[in-house]
């Protein structure tokens, strides 16, 4: 299982709440935030579900 890292890039304010939890059981609180996560199937979708407000990349 690789990692990942999970950036917020833009703010949660407008959005469901079922996306604000999800941003919250990631970890992120303030845009510009990063997390590293393992890249397992329940946070992968996680970022999936908010994908539209957070970036992704891989790394080792």
């Amino acid at each position: 299982m690789g990692k990942i890292k999970v950036t917020k890039v833009k703010s949660a304010i407008n959005r469901t709440k079922n996306q604000k939890r999800i941003l919250e059981a990631l970890g992120l609180r303030k845009i510009g935030q990063t997390i590293e996560h393992d890249a397992s199937p329940s946070i992968l979708g996680m970022v999936n579900k908010v994908s539209h407000l957070v970036s992704v990349e891989e790394t080792k």
